[in-house]
């Protein structure tokens, strides 16, 4: 991480734990909002007004919260809109790395945390991804997946498709309601098992993982084809970007092991109804994936990647 903008340490994937052995995913640093008319947002300051190609998106296709963002774009219709520039899916010492493939068009950098001490040469913090970059201004906006998905769907609607959206009218508190669940149980709850420090954290992460997937199970069976029934929400943004990885990554090296995504017909179908929808299944590398999630070497010393699993997105 960086400690008053200088690297201090090679990276590791643990964000922190309390007494208990539970993981605890640090909070979001930069939360400036684009908003229509440049005035400000929930939080942050104001001057960062919605236009076609002053705003770039950093992420990773590895990344579940970084392609949260990067659906959300497709869906929108906002690929000629926002720009964006793809990092290495495997972590290098010092964090995220740009590639030659595409390399950092805004100060030619090596890794992403020197586009944090760009925007705060005193930043104290971890470098995550997503980032939401200002190249009008050369400065960061955002770097949190929930707020960048608000964005999008608010601030650039003028340049959306037709009556696309991520938050019906009338469906706000609904969203909000499943979300946490989604989040504390499921998005991150795949997390608390897999960096867990003792049995009992592992065992209750577990528990809410399995509890909820049944959950959805039965309510994609009876409320489908979407979380919200005929209607596609940020919330199955959510949902999709953990069900892609699981299989693939969270059931073996995050020991969530109890059943796979492919045991389950309703949300099997689910996933594959959400890749075929379009732009959707450029936000998915399962290469990226595997190479980056057992690239973790705290995890996974030898760096074996499995053959497995088959693609889950196309019916056998």
């Amino acid at each position: 991480m960086l400690i008053k903008g200088v690297w201090s340490e090679p990276w590791h994937p643990y964000q922190g734990d309390n007494q208990d052995g539970d993981f605890r995913r640090q909070p979001a640093t930069v939360r400036n909002w684009i908003t229509p008319d440049g005035q400000a947002g929930p939080t942050g300051v104001n001057e960062f007004a919605a236009e076609p190609g002053r705003y770039r998106l950093y992420v990773s296709l590895l990344c579940p919260w970084a392609c949260r963002t990067l659906m959300a774009r497709q869906w929108l219709g906002l690929s000629k809109v926002i720009k964006v520039t793809i990092l290495d899916p495997v972590m290098g010492l010092q964090g995220w790395r740009f590639t030659s493939v595409d390399p950092d068009p805004v100060m030619g950098a090596h890794y992403l945390h020197q586009l944090y001490t760009r925007n705060d040469p005193r930043f104290t913090g971890r470098s995550t991804v997503p980032v939401l970059w200002d190249d009008a201004r050369d400065i960061m906006v955002n770097n949190e997946s929930a707020d960048i998905l608000r964005m999008l769907d608010s601030a650039f609607a003028p340049w959306s498709r037709p009556d696309a959206t991520l938050r019906p009218e009338g469906l706000s508190t609904a969203i909000d309601d499943l979300n946490a669940s989604l989040y504390n149980k499921f998005n991150n709850g795949v997390y608390r098992a897999g960096f867990a420090r003792n049995q009992t954290a592992y065992e209750e992460a577990v528990a809410d993982v399995f509890a909820l997937l049944d959950n959805l199970e039965q309510r994609i069976l009876d409320n489908g084809p979407y979380l919200f029934g005929a209607t596609f929400t940020e919330s199955d943004i959510r949902l999709f970007v953990t069900l892609a990885r699981f299989d693939a990554a969270y059931h073996g090296l995050f020991k969530c092991n109890r059943r796979r995504i492919a045991d389950y017909p309703a949300l099997t179908v689910y996933l594959r109804r959400i890749y075929a929808l379009p732009g959707i299944a450029e936000t998915v590398n399962l290469d990226h994936i595997k190479a980056g999630y057992y690239g973790l070497k705290s995890l996974n010393p030898n760096g074996i990647i499995p053959t497995g699993p088959d693609d889950p997105f196309v019916a056998a």
